[in-house]
């Protein structure tokens, strides 16, 4: 999240939810902390330096169909080194900063569930007036 309120969002190109737009991220490798994946996925994606350290959410994600069971740990970033670039053009378009009341209409069940966290986060709601 930027200082003017916006949130970086990437358009994902390949399933699940193609098409959709979401938080940079991806998955944990074997024996790294949920922390240090968010920073090394960042790092990939955008070419960005961050440190995780708020755990915003954990959003849970299932779909017996496509065989999958996720857990996503959303981390809220504030800060960063660098300019934040598309690393992955054949993963994602983007990246793209959006206001919390013009989002796109077609976002990820991850990203969903985020804004739900931000909007209800009592200094957040507060301190810019974020309504849900």
């Amino acid at each position: 999240m930027d200082r003017d309120g916006r949130i970086l969002l990437l358009r994902r190109l390949k399933q699940p939810e193609a098409g959709c737009w979401g938080l940079p991220g991806g998955k944990v490798d074997p024996y790294e902390t949920t922390a240090h994946a968010a920073e090394r996925e960042i790092k990939e994606e955008l070419g960005i330096t961050i440190q995780a350290r708020d755990l915003l959410c954990l959003v849970e994600q299932m779909d017996a169909r496509a065989g999958y069971h996720w857990l996503s740990p959303v981390y809220l970033i504030t800060s960063w080194q660098g300019v934040p670039t598309l690393m992955e053009p054949d993963k994602h378009e983007g990246p793209c900063w959006y206001a919390l009341d013009a989002l796109p209409a077609e976002l990820t069940e991850p990203t969903r569930h985020a804004l739900a966290a931000l909007r209800t986060r009592p200094e957040r709601s507060q301190e810019n007036n974020v309504k849900v």
